[in-house]
């Protein structure tokens, strides 16, 4: 072996995912437990609407790839914006989600939520869980979890076949379209 072939392997061998950092069914599945226990203790806390609310602001921080799917929900108009605009757009995002999801669920005192299995799809992991909610049928829920921004976060859920990315998408193009296009007004709508 000469110096080249040592240094070529060495760039190849950092190229390579490593067992601790590749994204694997067992990992996502782990990653999705350990956000359903904090989901469930929110859940449990007896908090008021406020505090779960911010409460659910933190967990979706912690567990979500919050850039990704302010970016998706935003579509195309994504593109032509600068950093700092992206910037207060997945902030004031971040505060309309933790909003909308934490008072749904508000309905889920007295429930559980429970890791079923994971599987690989396409370029992700998808991990399903049962909602289960007092006086209702179990519900299922997947998430979708991939390692593309450095860490394993989830970018999507689903919950009896209604994805989220694609809700948020229309209801964010929809406001948009509220406001005239006006950038700066959709901010504001989503600050609420």
């Amino acid at each position: 072996m000469n110096r080249r072939d040592v240094i070529a392997g060495g760039f190849a061998a950092l190229a390579l995912p490593t067992a601790g950092r590749a994204l694997s069914a067992d990992t996502a599945r782990a990653m999705v437990g350990d956000l359903v226990t904090d989901v469930n203790a929110v859940i449990a806390s007896g908090a008021s609407e406020d505090a779960m609310i911010a409460e659910f602001a933190r967990v979706f921080d912690r567990y979500s790839d919050v850039a990704t799917i302010a970016r998706y929900c935003l579509g195309v108009d994504a593109r032509d914006k600068s950093a700092v605009q992206m910037s207060r757009f997945t902030d004031a995002f971040r505060g309309y989600i933790a909003r909308k999801y934490g008072r749904r669920f508000r309905e889920f005192i007295g429930g559980e939520i429970t890791v079923e299995e994971a599987a690989p799809l396409k370029s992700w992991i998808s991990v399903q869980t049962t909602v289960r909610l007092r006086g209702r049928a179990p519900l299922r829920m997947d998430f979708h979890v991939s390692d593309r921004s450095g860490q394993h976060r989830f970018f999507n859920f689903i919950i009896e076949g209604v994805n989220m990315l694609l809700t948020e998408r229309a209801e964010i193009g929809a406001i948009l379209d509220r406001e005239g296009g006006n950038f700066d007004a959709l901010i504001d709508a989503l600050k609420g």
